[in-house]
Formats: C-alpha cells, structure tokens, sequence
C-alpha cells in the first residue's frame, strides 16, 4: 500500500499521467492531494488545491504541500516538435526550471521528505547506437530547449534539497503510451486508424517506450520503499520495440490491418530534411534505449513487457468511436 496511508501530493493532477494516477490513488482510498491550475466539477469531494505554480506566493506553496510525505512533480511545458514560442528557452525555462525550484522550496519548507521529478530521457540525448542503452552516469547530451530545461530543473532540485531532510529522485521517462496519451504516440495511432500507408517497414530499431500502468507502479515503487532513492533513475517497459513491431501492435490493437510499406531509411531521412521534418523521422527511423537497472536495484519495481492493446489506444480526449 502506497505510503501506509501518508499523503501524497501531486502537480500537474489534471494532465495525462496525473489524471491517471490520482484515479488510481482514489480506487485505493489512499491519501491524495491534488495541485491543478483550475478547479474543476468533478474535483468536487476531493482535497484539490488550485493554484498557479508559477505565481503564487512562497507561504501559499507550503501551504499547499502542509501534511504531504510525497510530492510527485508533473506539472510543466511538454515537449512539442516545433515550439511556437519566440524564445523555447525562456519558456521551458520558466515552466519547467523556475516553477519546479518554487515547488521544492515550498516542500521543504512543508517538510516534505521525498519528492519524485518527472524529467525525460532527452536530458541524455536523442539516440542511442545499436545495443547501447542510456544508462543514468553517461553524461547529459540534452538536444533542444525542453531537454535542456528538464536537466537544469534536476540540478536546481539537487540544489534546493542539499543538506535537507527531502529526498529527490528524478525519473527520465521516454514515450509514455497507454489510454489518452497525446503527441507522437496519438499521432501514430491515428494514422494506423485511418488506414494510411506507412513507409516505415525498412526501419530496424530499438526504442524504449513505458505503458502509463507501468510507469505508475514505478511511482508507486518510489514513494513505497522503505528507504529513499535518491538520484536519476529510468523507467521503461522491460523490452524496447522497432518503430515497425509498434505499427503492428497498435493495428492489433485497432484491429485493423498494418498498411506498412518498405521504403529505405536513407530516402526517409532525406525527404524528412528537404520537408522540415528531420526531427520527426529521427524519432521514427533511430534507437532509443535506456537501462532501468538502477530503479530495480533501489525499489525492487521490475519492468514489465510492452503492452498494446485495445485500452491503451484510446483516445479519452475525443473517446473517437473509431477507437
């Protein structure tokens, strides 16, 4: 059982893996506190806090986490493949580096002991070569502003909870799939959907992905151990899949046919570079694996196989009946 019944606080409660998870914590009858922007009807019973991270006053924040033993820390700008803002870096930097240092000095001063970040894996890069996974002492290659944000919140962190009693482990996360998931993971699963050929069957690599069941057994893990785990950890699912083998679930999962069409990986990258889309056919055509080791040796949480199927394609957003 989650913390013996000691509260929990989670920011970012209403986005995709927030929702999902204090769902869980409720299902359980666990302690939970939830941080959101705005107050909602359904949030009605419940112990919400609304309240804007990124303004509100240092006495507020603490008041906010009063009570918590926990803080999982999800709220912040996500990555998006072209960010419109005219400045990515003040914009990452503020959502994702200046809010997340106010949030851990409101925790400490609440007394908070464990505080669980949710960085992501492009803090070490954007790929991996062939057998070679991330592992968390390899050295951050952080690629773009939102990556560079997450790693400069992990540091802030470290800053903030040095010679505290607060304990703060980040967890680099890769693709989170699972029902309501946005981004990538949305697109591909539309695009098999609608039945559009996909000139993707030529490519051979390894990506790790973590369903949002998995990545929630892996918070559970964190905030349950009896001793803290500090530092950086991944989280994965235990088998990492080609960006083919993911088409071919997901069909399943639809229950359609793959339309997958065998186009070279040479003539994909190059038409990604002359369209302006190099970065979206890196992601689909390259490797990306991480090494989740470290989490399994400080919590005893084992990964466990990728699983598609027919609630993980879901689309809670629009609930599409085509889904």
């Amino acid at each position: 059982m989650v913390l013996n019944g000691k509260l929990v606080a989670v920011t970012g409660a209403d986005g995709f893996v927030g929702t999902a998870y204090c769902h869980r914590m409720d299902e359980r009858n666990l302690p939970l506190r939830r941080l959101v922007r705005t107050a909602r009807a359904g949030h009605a019973g419940a112990d919400v806090v609304a309240i804007d991270l990124a303004r509100a006053g240092a006495d507020a924040l603490a008041d906010a986490f009063d009570g918590a033993f926990a803080v999982i820390h999800l709220a912040g700008r996500a990555h998006v493949m072209k960010d419109a803002a005219r400045d990515a870096d003040a914009a990452y930097g503020l959502a994702n580096v200046d809010v997340t240092e106010r949030v851990a000095r409101a925790a400490v001063a609440a007394g908070v002991r464990r505080f669980v970040f949710a960085s992501t894996v492009k803090v070490n890069g954007d790929t991996t070569p062939p057998g070679r996974a991330f592992t968390p002492q390899d050295t951050p290659a952080p690629r773009d502003a939102y990556a560079r944000s997450k790693l400069a919140a992990e540091l802030a962190l470290a800053r903030v909870a040095s010679g505290t009693s607060m304990v703060v482990t980040n967890l680099r996360l890769p693709l989170v799939y699972g029902p309501g998931a946005r981004g990538n993971f949305r697109r591909l699963v539309d695009a098999v959907a609608a039945r559009r050929l996909l000139p993707l069957g030529s490519i051979d690599n390894r990506r790790s992905l973590v369903a949002l069941d998995h990545l929630m057994d892996a918070l559970d893990a964190i905030i349950d151990a009896p001793a803290a785990t500090p530092g950086t950890h991944f989280v994965a699912d235990a088998d990492s899949i080609s960006t083919p083998a993911l088409v071919r679930a997901i069909a399943a999962a639809l229950g359609v046919a793959p339309r997958l069409v065998p186009v070279p990986v040479s003539a994909l990258r190059a038409a990604g570079a002359l369209s302006g889309c190099g970065e979206a056919v890196a992601r689909l055509t390259a490797s990306l694996e991480v090494d989740t080791a470290s989490l399994t040796r400080a919590t005893g949480w084992r990964p466990r196989p990728v699983t598609i199927d027919a609630a993980s394609v879901r689309d809670h957003a629009s609930d599409s009946p085509a889904l």
